[in-house]
């Protein structure tokens, strides 16, 4: 992957990842996993999120969807609940496979990790819910095993949390402190307009050679 004058170059096997896009985080489901009275910030997330699967499928770029099938029994993404499915905005088509996880990472007890070697896919681009928790956790496992990383800031959302203490933070604020946390330790931290830029440089140069 390259970068110059703003613009990072996807590379050809630059795979799409998308953690979590499931029903359970849209609005009817939100009261599980927020304080009473808290929100979930970017809720244009699943149209971006759309654009950039769309902008995968026309380069003809590996998409791989990330799904939670939660251990409990009162989690809108228990295995049996409607509210598991994968959103209308990411549903996979045919040839995309779907990981189910139990856990935060999306490496541990999937077989992503020997799916990607085994495609020699070593760049991911992901995407996602919550920023705070599983996109960050799978982030930071990707760095960890060696995969070049991007994280879609405005394809990934959360939710605001009670700390420890009783106070209650921002959606936001845990949104851009996750992103903070990741960017140039775990990953580059980049909007989907710059995705798309990369997308055309790369394909342009492809078409070059």
């Amino acid at each position: 992957m390259t970068q110059s004058r703003g613009v990072i170059a996807i590379p050809p096997n630059a795979a799409l990842l998308l953690i979590d896009v499931q029903r359970g985080f849209e609005p009817q489901s939100w009261d599980y996993w927020v304080p009473p009275g808290g929100t979930r910030n970017n809720p244009n997330a699943e149209l971006v999120i759309a654009q950039l699967i769309d902008a995968w499928r026309a380069y003809e770029r590996p998409v791989l969807h990330v799904k939670h099938d939660s251990i409990n029994r009162r989690s809108p993404l228990r295995p049996r609940a409607s509210t598991n499915e994968i959103s209308a905005a990411a549903r996979p088509m045919g040839n995309e496979p779907v990981y189910r996880k139990r856990v935060n990472s999306a490496f541990t007890g999937t077989t992503l990790e020997r799916d990607l070697r085994a495609r020699r896919i070593d760049t991911l681009v992901v995407a996602g819910l919550t920023t705070d928790h599983c996109v960050s956790t799978s982030v930071r496992m990707a760095s960890n095993l060696g995969f070049t990383t991007l994280v879609v800031s405005d394809a990934t959302a959360t939710f605001d949390r009670l700390g420890p203490d009783g106070a209650l933070y921002p959606a936001e604020l845990i949104h851009r402190t996750a992103l903070a946390s990741l960017h140039e330790e775990f990953a580059i931290v980049v909007t989907a307009d710059t995705v798309f830029r990369g997308l055309a440089q790369s394909d342009d140069v492809l078409l070059a050679g």
